[in-house]
């Protein structure tokens, strides 16, 4: 090939085919015609596995090739590399979202089941617990004209949990509804046996406003009633209700009036009772339950 085509090529995309002495196929060399040494007879190729030098005499023909179709083709190189790391970036992506996803479902499980324990533990409260109204009595005055004094024995319910007299309240309606709740600052209106003269001489009944109630314990083995107020399946104590305070308007319960009361414990169902109060009272203690 003579000198003067050839260097037209130098700097230029080729498809330079060669054939070596003794061969029968040809060889086929793609890239940047960089440099031709006639003198040493060698050109110097940039081909896409590097720097290369072939022998001119080796070589059978030049043919330039398109710029375009090789930048073409690394661009197409290049936009393969660039899928493979963009799926890479989207896998990352899905796995961190799954994991965000999974802690947020266990977080929410766990806080789902805590809900569902504390829900089923006071419902399961609510239910079994529970006052049970056992009896009601009242002491009227010395002429025997009304009731003044109120007693009412309680205890919890079969499988109930400890009832805290102190958190009870008792809601009493006539022509207006009152309500009572436990006197703790008397010593004398708390007592842990019914006295020799009976029940109504047992607490100072007549130190209880009308907003307040005092408590006899009549079955009390380990004495929380006396010493913490709370009462357990087994005991079983007295309220006693000064009637002449809270219905201060006839002070106590008339002759055949009526009255609706609840004793509300702080967990569990509550006891209600209904007093109708006889046209006459043959003795002071009455029996109204």
């Amino acid at each position: 090939m003579e000198r003067k085509y050839m260097d037209r090529l130098v700097g230029k995309y080729c498809k330079i085919v060669t054939k070596e002495p003794g061969e029968q196929r040809v060889s086929v060399v793609t890239g940047i015609l960089e440099e031709i040494d006639h003198k040493d007879g060698f050109v110097l190729i940039d081909s896409s596995q590097g720097l290369g030098v072939l022998r001119i005499n080796t070589i059978v023909a030049v043919k330039p090739g398109s710029k375009r179709n090789i930048e073409k083709k690394k661009f197409q190189d290049d936009d393969e590399a660039m899928v493979g790391i963009g799926t890479l970036i989207v896998f990352i992506a899905m796995v961190l979202v799954a994991a965000v996803a999974a802690s947020v479902i266990i977080q929410t499980s766990e806080k789902l089941q805590q809900r569902a324990y504390a829900v089923g533990s006071q419902t399961t409260q609510e239910v079994s617990s529970g006052m049970k109204i056992v009896g009601i009595t009242g002491y009227t005055d010395v002429a025997k004209t009304k009731i003044e004094t109120l007693a009412i024995s309680v205890q919890p319910r079969a499988g109930s949990f400890d009832i805290d007299l102190n958190d009870t309240n008792i809601y009493i309606q006539l022509d207006k509804m009152t309500v009572i709740s436990l006197d703790t600052t008397s010593e004398d209106v708390i007592n842990g046996s019914v006295s020799t003269e009976g029940v109504f001489q047992t607490l100072n009944h007549s130190n209880l406003t009308s907003t307040e109630f005092g408590i006899i314990a009549l079955r009390d083995t380990d004495s929380s009633i006396t010493s913490t107020y709370g009462m357990s399946t087994k005991d079983l104590a007295m309220i006693v209700i000064n009637l002449s305070a809270v219905l201060e308007d006839t002070a106590g319960l008339i002759t055949g009036a009526e009255i609706i009361g609840k004793i509300v414990p702080e967990i569990g169902s509550f006891g209600t009772f209904v007093i109708n109060s006889p046209n006459s009272y043959e003795h002071r203690i009455v029996d109204l339950w």
